[in-house]
Parts: structure tokens; sequence; C-alpha cells
């Protein structure tokens, strides 16, 4: 059995550290909402703006910049310290909100964008670090349990708040409300959270962040080339792949020789930190990749209203905030995680072959408990991979951990959207027939297909069910990967409160 010793918290004031911890996710939700808030204003800012052969970049500009620099935050918070990274986060962010808000065209707008990710990647990975340094590895599963709450209340509520906000004050406003919750944030922070110097000299691998970005930028160009060159595989799609591959053999080059890696290699050599990068690879593909393609899917094959569709992503939701809750508590009185991304695989797999079974005339009942179950699958391992990660890494590399395993499920959800994206069209592009009424049926709204004759609207149904049973057979393997990743865990058991170190008299309060 592994066991280790945890590292002293950062602050042992518990009254202290409750409400750090708000101003942890009062960042957190302001970060993670700013890419869900933005999908329903597209259309008004498009309007305004012009130029609609751009509108994909407004999305896919923020998610490039976030997720070139989750890696280097991680970096720098083991080299300087994580306070003054993280607040360097929020105040890019929040700088960049507010240019967004001031855009006066489309470009100005999509460079605003890039700002905001490159604060809002910090954001993220800092926050997960900053918990690491704040609760013993046993007390961090309950409040990393809290942290995926957070997210998901943040994907749930953010369109309609977009849609809201839009529709009262104006599109602008989505992105201004940023400034005084950053403002709040930064505040907070700087009287609340001590500053721990780290005991070494930094050494700032640039040419090694330089690489890992340029790869990272890469992939997510690669898996939104669909929607950005017209075409999966186009010229420019393979250019920037080959590119890509270029460019992350060089980065094992050069970190394989750099004194202060972005990532270190060794890390890949403790079987843990790999089995648990591939947990969370495919936790993002079946977790993040498919909340779209399930609104989808409700409404082209049970003939839903989007209002209607959506009342089911409560029962999805709510299975999520079942499973991390119960996972967060159980993982902290036994310290064992290994059970349950088992079991959260095992969920997810069963949900997804039983989907694949669905048609045309499956009961709203049945659908409806699948995603109950898929919800406490998720919820299950939503905070396993970080929490295993931070558990494994040597103290002096947490941050760096934490950016890989942040960085990969992003990844992983980004390459199973176009995954998905291309089995959907796939199976629609085999509709050999004509429809009465159809002209496109990839061009069909939820409104036109309630307007088609019954025979119509029965032969769509039919065929997006048929193009969904692929994907969710896809879906089904993925999280079978993520089993069998899960199975290889070594049963490793987190340490207690009273096997912490014991801090030196000055403490890291005291230093501050």
């Amino acid at each position: 059995m592994d066991m280790q010793l945890a590292p002293a918290p950062l602050v042992t004031d518990p009254r202290r550290r409750l409400i750090l911890f708000f101003f942890l996710m009062t960042a957190m939700f302001m970060a993670t909402l700013d890419n869900q808030i933005v999908s329903t204003a597209l259309p008004t800012i498009v309007g305004e703006f012009g130029h609609l052969e751009r509108f994909g970049w407004i999305g896919s500009a923020y998610l490039l910049a976030l997720s070139a620099v989750m890696p280097l935050y991680g970096k720098l918070g083991d080299l300087f310290g994580r306070k003054y990274v993280m607040m360097t986060a929020i105040a890019i962010f929040t700088v960049g909100s507010a240019v967004c808000g001031l855009a006066v065209s489309m470009d100005t707008l999509i460079a605003a964008r890039v700002l905001q990710g490159l604060g809002g990647g910090g954001i993220m990975v800092s926050i997960f670090a900053v918990n690491a340094d704040l609760f013993e590895p046993r007390e961090r599963a309950r409040y990393q349990s809290y942290s995926s709450l957070v997210l998901m209340a943040s994907g749930a509520i953010g369109p309609v708040l977009g849609g809201t906000m839009s529709d009262l004050f104006g599109w602008r406003s989505i992105f201004l409300v940023n400034v005084p919750i950053g403002f709040i944030a930064l505040t907070g922070l700087a009287f609340m959270l001590p500053y721990r110097k780290p005991h070494r000299r930094p050494k700032i691998d640039y040419a090694g962040a330089l690489l890992l970005a340029l790869t990272t930028t890469s992939v997510v160009l690669a898996t939104d080339g669909s929607e950005l060159f017209g075409a999966l595989i186009s010229p420019q799609s393979v250019g920037v792949v080959a590119f890509g591959a270029v460019c992350a053999v060089a980065w094992v080059f050069v970190e394989r020789r750099a004194p202060e890696p972005i990532v270190p290699l060794q890390l890949f050599g403790n079987s843990t930190f790999s089995l648990l990068l591939i947990i969370s690879i495919m936790g993002g593909a079946i977790a993040i990749g498919m909340v779209n393609y399930f609104a989808l899917f409700l409404q082209t094959t049970t003939g839903l209203s989007p209002s209607a569709a959506g009342l089911l992503f409560i029962l999805l939701t709510g299975g999520l905030v079942c499973g991390s809750l119960s996972a967060g508590r159980i993982i902290s009185r036994t310290g064992r995680y290994k059970p349950f991304a088992i079991a959260s695989l095992s969920c997810s797999a069963l949900a997804f072959a039983l989907m694949s079974q669905t048609h045309a005339g499956t009961p709203i009942a049945f659908i409806g408990a699948i995603m109950l179950l898929h919800g406490i699958g998720i919820g299950l391992a939503q905070q396993v991979p970080v929490i295993g990660v931070q558990n494994a890494a040597p103290a002096r590399d947490v941050g760096a951990a934490t950016g890989s395993v942040t960085l990969s499920r992003m990844g992983g959800a980004s390459i199973a959207i176009s995954i998905y994206g291309a089995i959907i069209a796939s199976g629609l592009g085999k509709a050999g027939v004509p429809i009465a009424g159809v002209a496109d049926i990839e061009q069909l709204t939820p409104k036109m297909m309630a307007a088609l004759p019954e025979a119509s609207r029965q032969a769509v149904a039919d065929i997006y069910a048929a193009a969904f049973s692929t994907l969710f057979m896809t879906s089904c393997a993925i999280a079978l990967i993520g089993l069998g990743a899960a199975v290889m865990l070594k049963p490793v058991q987190l340490p207690r409160a009273s096997e912490t170190k014991q801090p030196q008299p000055a403490t890291a309060e005291a230093a501050e």
C-alpha cells in the first residue's frame, strides 16, 4: 500500500480557510461561466459586428489561450509561489473582460477573448493548486467536490444567464460584469492568502513553455477543424496536426535537458500519474464532450422542445451533485479514491451502452433514468484525477501535475467533440432517401421539426437515432478505456491529518 506524509496546510485557522475557499470559488465561477455565458449571446454579437465567418473564433480563441497556458501557470506557481501567480491570472482575466465589453469590432473582440483566456487558464490551474496548499489530502477530497459543483453550476446557468443579460442590458454586460467580481476576488486573496515562498531559485523553461503551448494550440485548432476550416480533414487541418506533432517531439527533447521543465518527464514514470491522465482525458470526453450532444439527441429523436429537454438535464445535474458530494465525503473518510474511479466509469459505460439501444419511440422516463445514471457516474470521479496526481507528485511539482491533469481533461473534451460531430455528420450523410418537406436535415431546428408532417418527423427522428446509436457506442468504448486505466491504479490511501509533517515554528502565516 502506497502511503506518504502530507505537507502542513498553508492556513491553519478553519474560518480563514473557508473565507479563502469562497474567494477561490468566486474566481473559478467567473472563469468557467465565461465560456458558457457567451454561447447564447453570439447571434446578437454577430448581428452588431457582422463577420459571420469568424463566429467560431469567439469561443475558440478563449479555449486556445486557456489550453496553451494551463501547464505554464502550474509551473510558475511551483517556482514563484501561488499567491501572486493567481492574482496575476485574475488581473489579466479582468482586464480582458473589460476590453471585451468595450470592443469596437469583431477583431478586437477576438483579441480580447485571447487575453481573457490567458488569465482564465491560470485561474483554473491555480485554484486547484492553492486548494492543495490549503487542505490536507483527505479534507481536500471534500472541498474538491464543492469545486466540481461550481463547475457544473456555471455550465448549467451560463446559457440562461447569457441570454437574459443580453436581452436586458445588451451583450456587453456579460463581459463587464466580470470586472467587479474580479476586483472582489483580487482584494480577498491579497489580504487573506499567505505567501509561501518556494525554497529554490526560479529558472523558467521558456523553450518548453512555447513548444507545449504550440502543441496544445495545434490540438484545439485541429479538433475545431470542421468549424474553422470548413472540414475536419482539410489541407489546413492536416498541416496543423503535422506542426503539432513536430512541436510535441521537440518538446520532449527540450524537457529532458531543462533544469526546471514545465512538466517534469519523471512524473510520467509514476504509473499512478500516467493512468490518472488517461482517466482525465476519457472523463473529459464523456462528461464535457457529451453535454451538447445529449441536448441535440433529445430535441431530434424525442420531439421535446428545447425547454422540455432542458428539464431532463436536471436529472443529469442532480446525479452529478449526489455522486460528487457522496464521493468527496467517503474519500475524505476512507482516504481511498480508486473504487470511485472504477464505479464512475462503469456507470458511464453502462449508461452509454443502454443509450445506444434507444430509438425514436423510447419512453422519456427510460432516457431520464439513463441520464441520471450517467450524472452519478460523472460525479463519483469528478475530483479523483486532481486529488490523485496531487498526492502522487512530489510537493515541488504539485502545480505542474495539476496543470497537466486539468489540460488533459480539456483536451479530451475538445477531441471528443470533434469525433462526435464527425460521427453525426457521417450518419446524417447516409440518409439516401429524400424526406418530404426537408431540404437539408442538418439545418433543421426543433421548431421546424415540430412543423413537419408526422411521417417526415418520424423519418428524421429515425435517421438521427441511428446516427446517435454509433455515437453512444463510441462513448461507451471511451468509458471502457478509462475503466481499464482505473482498474490498473494502485490501491493508494491518502494520508490523514495526523500524519502531516509538523510545521516549523515560523509558519507561512507568520512569514506573511
